[in-house]
């Protein structure tokens, strides 16, 4: 029986050196982001989905309503299999993710758009980043021996065809949670046949929710976003309804 036990366990750990083997590493990145779920016009959304794709709007929890995610990211570094730099070493973009199902049914991200500062990003591994002609971004904290800790961002992205995202943020930092890690896998609108496995641990405040009304920490918040290509997604009617700040986010980005 011993000896059984021990060849199923090999067996099963060959298998799981089988499956990581077929997946290829292409970066490390270490990573602060600011989420903002949004609801805009559902006709919009899925008309920029694959054939045969469908939205997968959450009905309840954190994600109630939310068929899209506007990301702002500061990549601080990114760096090659081999632990050096990769390209310029850190970059900042914004990017459009939305929760669906693919043509199997199964759960997935499908990466709608983006805007990277870096011209070596666009188009992106998911072949639609636009490049940002112009971008800024501001972070900073202020604390004191009383009273809370306050974080304060900007983000401004704008590329030349119109496309543009500008965000103003002021929050109380609070007690985030840190998640287990997780692969999750993105796939690209525009290539529906690519996908990326994005091996992720990070740490998550959610300072606002519509749904779940956890305490409201955000003192002052502006968003503009659309134009170009993404004008009828961001037409005034959109709905934000949840405001998460990503303290940290490690990664491995894989190939299948």
């Amino acid at each position: 029986m011993r000896n059984r036990t021990h060849h199923k366990l090999f067996s099963a750990m060959a298998a799981l050196a089988v499956s990581l083997g077929a997946q290829t590493l292409q970066e490390h990145s270490a990573e602060a982001r600011f989420q903002l779920d949004v609801h805009v016009p559902d006709a919009a959304l899925a008309a920029l989905l694959p054939p045969g794709w469908t939205l997968n709007i959450a009905a309840q929890g954190p994600a109630k309503d939310a068929n899209l995610r506007v990301i702002f990211i500061d990549r601080m570094t990114i760096n090659g299999p081999d632990g050096k730099p990769l390209g310029k070493g850190s970059n900042h973009l914004v990017y459009l993710a939305a929760p669906v199902k693919d043509s199997s049914g199964a759960n997935v991200q499908l990466i709608i758009g983006g805007l990277t500062a870096d011209p070596g990003d666009a188009p992106g591994p998911f072949g639609n980043y636009l490049l940002a002609t112009t971008h800024s971004v501001q972070r900073s904290t202020t604390g004191g021996t009383t009273g809370p800790i306050v974080d304060s961002q900007e983000w401004s992205f704008r590329a030349a065809t119109g496309e543009h995202f500008e965000m103003r943020i002021k929050f109380e930092r609070g007690a985030a949670n840190k998640g287990q890690p997780a692969d999750v896998k993105f796939y690209s609108a525009k290539n529906p046949a690519f996908y990326q496995i994005s091996r992720q641990e990070q740490v998550l405040d959610i300072l606002k929710n519509v749904t779940t009304n956890p305490p409201d920490r955000v003192k002052e918040f502006s968003v503009k976003g659309g134009g170009g290509s993404y004008a009828k997604l961001f037409d005034g009617t959109e709905k934000w309804l949840s405001w998460d700040n990503i303290v940290w986010l490690n990664r491995s980005v894989l190939l299948p």
